[in-house]
């Protein structure tokens, strides 16, 4: 708590709202975002890299939450204060940091395969400063910051080889895609299975879900993606999309496509809302959207590809 005590003095409200700005880049949706632009418009097979990075990680960390359940700051010191704005995105157990977690995972991954090095730096200041942020925000410890950004470092690079062997054989990339299915699967039985302390299924009072749901929710969602990517994948392979437009047309496919893509998100949760509350509805809607992602929106990239071009 040391270190904790000695940022929460050094505090000030400007600087409390650009930590709290910072902290954001550690959010679930910035790691889908940058994922799927990398996907449509740069270098699909960097979006299949830092999506591996990203699912095999977030697997990790809720496990380990599980496993150690480490109370946040304030409830295992009363006495300690946090920023009260990064409260809401701070719930369930400490360690290890998701957002340290994502932001490492995302920001690093890119700068791995980057040859620029002003950006390289620039990616690996920016998952530094998330990780700090959750220090002075007061949401974490040092160890769960430590462990977080030990952990996603160690899937860059672990990683990266991976997807470039299985960007020359199909086989190996089943494969891989079978074994991040089976990481997933295996979480999900340990969550069903596994008889954990009556703590883990009290409700938060600021979600309403109590640790053990969020879990579980997690786990159904992961598997649904991992499920839309293999057919994603399955589909890239018969069409053979190029991520290659004009600037025009780059823009035009990147905000469209996200538009409908949350379209997609927030009409299937209502839709499967009315039908039941069972977080194996999460995991389909979740692979439609990885499967809309994927495979449907690329089949109008030879459209896009023509919005702005020169005429000869």
């Amino acid at each position: 708590m040391d270190i904790l005590k000695l940022l929460e003095g050094i505090r000030f409200p400007l600087l409390d709202k650009l930590m709290q700005a910072i902290t954001f880049l550690g959010e679930e949706t910035v790691f889908m975002a940058v994922a799927i632009i990398l996907f449509w418009c740069v270098d699909k097979w960097k979006g299949y890299y830092i999506l591996s990075v990203g699912f095999v990680g977030t697997v990790l960390n809720q496990w380990l939450k599980l496993i150690f359940r480490v109370p946040r700051p304030w409830i295992k010191d009363p006495s300690f204060t946090v920023v009260e704005s990064a409260k809401s995105g701070a719930t369930g157990y400490s360690f290890p940091s998701g957002h340290t977690q994502n932001a490492v995972g995302t920001f690093c991954g890119i700068a791995r395969t980057t040859k620029r090095n002003w950006l390289r730096w620039t990616l690996i200041l920016l998952a530094l400063l998330v990780a700090f942020s959750r220090m002075y925000l007061g949401v974490h410890f040092p160890s769960d910051v430590g462990a977080a950004l030990g952990m996603a470092v160690l899937l860059v690079f672990a990683l990266e080889p991976i997807l470039r062997r299985a960007k020359e054989s199909p086989k190996f990339m089943y494969g891989f895609l079978g074994c991040m299915i089976l990481l997933a699967l295996a979480y999900l039985a340990f969550l069903l299975l596994w008889k954990f302390p009556a703590e883990v299924r009290v409700m938060d009072p600021v979600t309403q879900i109590s640790n053990y749901d969020e879990g579980l929710k997690n786990a159904w969602t992961l598997l649904g993606c991992l499920l839309g990517l293999v057919v994603s994948y399955t589909a890239d392979r018969k069409t053979g999309f190029s991520e290659k437009a004009p600037l025009p047309g780059q823009i035009c496919k990147a905000v469209l496509g996200v538009a409908i893509l949350i379209g997609i998100r927030v009409l299937l949760k209502k839709l499967f809302g009315l039908i039941s509350e069972d977080y194996i509805w999460n995991a389909l809607r979740y692979f439609c959207m990885v499967v809309f992602a994927g495979a449907v929106w690329p089949l109008s990239f030879p459209f896009w590809a023509r919005v702005g071009a020169k005429k000869t």
